[in-house]
């Protein structure tokens, strides 16, 4: 299970399952990175 990706920014996004980690990289594109969307098997990709 991934749980962990560091944004290219630098910041890392964890959660305490894949789900939690896709809601909060999500959370973080559109905060940070407005008009970027990724799709859950690409945050899943870049995740560990």
């Amino acid at each position: 299970m991934k749980t962990r990706l560091t944004c290219p920014c630098g910041e890392v996004v964890k959660g305490a399952d894949e789900d939690e980690l896709v809601e909060k990289a999500q959370a973080h594109l559109a905060d940070q990175h407005p008009g970027r969307e990724y799709e859950r098997e690409m945050i899943l990709f870049m995740a560990t």
